[in-house]
């Protein structure tokens, strides 16, 4: 696997090696001794898996607290437009939030540690997995609105289908604002 920084501090891309022939493909997607040796939390307790259809914005989604959830995610069927936003009030990139074009085809993963609100849109009709770090705990739940005024995120689809529950997420200001997370 190759582990690549980012402009965020501490999110990875991680490229697996993909062996190909006649019959199909074959790669590692996750490998504990690889994740050891370059320090990176190496102890996932719940692998989630989603489908959407073409248009369909997930997020922008976070955990608070002891239930902060480190994810590695990735498409396993179609193309996604991943997100992830710092949240993370010390951190030098706080606020700030870049893309991750994923697909089925190439493999690539990104590595989205605790303390970053994550999302993406279905470029195609796609199947999307992460392994968390932390389960889901529903009193620490919490995200920002997708379309939030300050982030400012340019998604590249302007009508997305989003959920009746994100539509109304609160805004990155009344969330940093009053409270830290």
């Amino acid at each position: 696997m190759k582990i690549i920084n980012t402009s965020l501090k501490d999110v990875l891309i991680i490229e697996p090696k993909i062996f190909e022939d006649a019959r199909g493909h074959f790669f590692e997607s996750f490998n504990n001794l690889t994740w050891h040796e370059n320090e990176l939390p190496v102890h996932f307790v719940q692998d989630n898996q989603s489908f959407s259809i073409k248009g369909v914005l997930r997020g922008l989604h976070f955990q608070k607290g002891q239930h902060a959830q480190g994810k590695l995610v990735r498409v396993i069927r179609g193309r996604v437009l991943d997100v992830a936003v710092d949240i993370r009030p010390e951190s030098p990139t706080f606020g700030q939030y870049e893309f991750f074009d994923l697909d089925a085809e190439t493999s690539k993963m990104v590595y989205i540690p605790e303390g970053f609100a994550h999302g993406f849109i279905a470029l195609e009709d796609s199947i999307f997995s992460y392994k968390c770090t932390a389960g889901y705990h529903k009193a620490s739940e919490s995200g920002i609105l997708w379309n939030d005024p300050t982030l400012q995120i340019q998604w590249p689809i302007s009508a997305p289908i989003v959920s009746d529950k994100d539509k109304v997420l609160p805004t990155f200001e009344m969330l940093f604002s009053k409270q830290s997370v």
